[in-house]
């Protein structure tokens, strides 16, 4: 009777914990694209606090190179550099926040509150939850395109069938794209927009000769920032600018006749026809 009644009493406890409840992760937008969420703010928060991003990964359970690829992704989408590198110092340098990193960390902490409430009245309120729960995730869709540059169109040439857009993503980069006329009309694409390339690591030719003749419109050119080596393929991450880096898979064989190390130049090679163009409305 009493192992009875223990497990009666157990069962409001699991039918509450079975409840459908509402939930949903809050987001710094640019043109309704998601920009930035908790935990690239929590890494940010910890890189201002620690001035490491070794040491903020660890502080937030990320690896090294999952902070960094976060750090190089705020970087890129951002209008200005969000987080940049210190030299000196008794630790021979490290990271900090910029200026205007430290005001996009206040601003999503300023809306975190009101955010919370807003989520308890939708899950008090709302008469079918399953449902709101999907919306709300809806939008939480991610590209497989390690390379994104937010930008703004700087000229569109059109051809018969296609036409070249140029897109101008800060820092003196520029990138060009080969899409269609039809594309070009259904994005609205002209001078002034804002727009996203968005291109494949595994599109992108690496070379060390910066004079090299190619059919690549895109001759992008830095150091190498870091190497992911692996037994067939591997990562290598390259510095553009103070904010803009770009990541390419290559075979390891390559990766070894090239001799490249971090530090490195190099020239990253893109095909036009291989950048898409996204935009937000």
């Amino acid at each position: 009777m009493a192992a009875r009644e223990r497990k009666a009493k157990r069962k409001p406890a699991e039918r509450d914990e079975e409840r459908l409840g509402v939930g949903g992760g809050l987001w710094l937008e640019r043109r309704k694209r998601r920009f930035l969420g908790e935990k690239r703010i929590a890494l940010l928060e910890q890189i201002d606090a620690l001035g490491s991003i070794t040491r903020a990964a660890k502080a937030v359970g990320l690896s090294y190179k999952g902070a960094w690829d976060a750090v190089d992704a705020v970087n890129n989408l951002a209008e200005a550099p969000v987080v940049r590198g210190t030299v000196g110092g008794t630790g021979g340098g490290g990271s900090e926040l910029t200026e205007y990193g430290r005001d996009l960390v206040r601003l999503y902490r300023q809306l975190e509150t009101g955010h919370r409430r807003v989520l308890t009245r939708l899950e008090a309120d709302h008469p079918n939850p399953e449902r709101l729960s999907e919306l709300l995730n809806a939008i939480t869709l991610k590209t497989s395109a390690r390379n994104q540059f937010r930008g703004r169109v700087k000229t569109v040439r059109r051809g018969a069938v296609n036409a070249d857009v140029v897109l101008d993503v800060g820092s003196g980069v520029e990138i060009f794209a080969n899409i269609t006329n039809e594309a070009v009309d259904e994005l609205a694409l002209k001078r002034g927009r804002e727009a996203i390339a968005l291109i494949k690591s595994s599109f992108v030719i690496l070379t060390t000769d910066a004079d090299a003749r190619t059919s690549a419109r895109n001759k992008l050119c830095g150091t190498v920032k870091a190497i992911v080596a692996g037994p067939v393929n591997s990562e290598v991450k390259v510095q553009l600018s103070d904010s803009r880096t770009l990541v390419a898979v290559i075979t390891s064989a390559g990766l070894e006749e090239l001799e490249l190390r971090e530090g490195a130049f190099c020239c990253a090679l893109i095909k036009a026809s291989h950048v898409l163009i996204a935009v937000n409305d």
